[in-house]
């Protein structure tokens, strides 16, 4: 989006410059404001065509955005509760040989051997 500024408005915008910085600071700072001018336009150009290369990259590999995971609405969702019965059931194997090779204090043997 380009400002559309009429030649007058720009003529006014020169000569308050030029009242205020004076002819030779006024060529100084125009210059250093083409310059920046000049790397935002660059580093425009470089962002917008990562970008169409990412999208190319998703087109070339296939993707979809239906393939994409979209988030729930609610405000408690995570994506661990979906993970939650895997997790549920490696906690439990892990409780469970924890407790085979547990160690009775008193006796010294393991809880399977000890006499009942």
């Amino acid at each position: 989006m380009s400002p559309s500024w009429s030649f007058t408005e720009l003529l006014i915008i020169l000569v308050i410059g030029l009242i205020i910085l004076g002819p030779e600071r006024l060529s100084t700072v125009a210059n250093q404001f083409g310059t920046w001018l000049g790397k935002a336009r660059r580093m425009t150009r470089v962002m917008k065509r990562q970008l169409e290369e990412e999208l190319d990259v998703e087109k070339n590999l296939g993707i979809h955005p239906s393939m994409l995971h979209t988030p729930r609405d609610d405000d408690n969702y995570s994506p661990l509760h979906d993970a939650e019965p895997e997790v549920s059931s490696v906690t439990d194997a892990v409780t469970k040989a924890a407790n085979e090779n547990v160690v009775d204090a008193d006796t010294e043997k393991p809880r399977e051997q000890r006499d009942g």
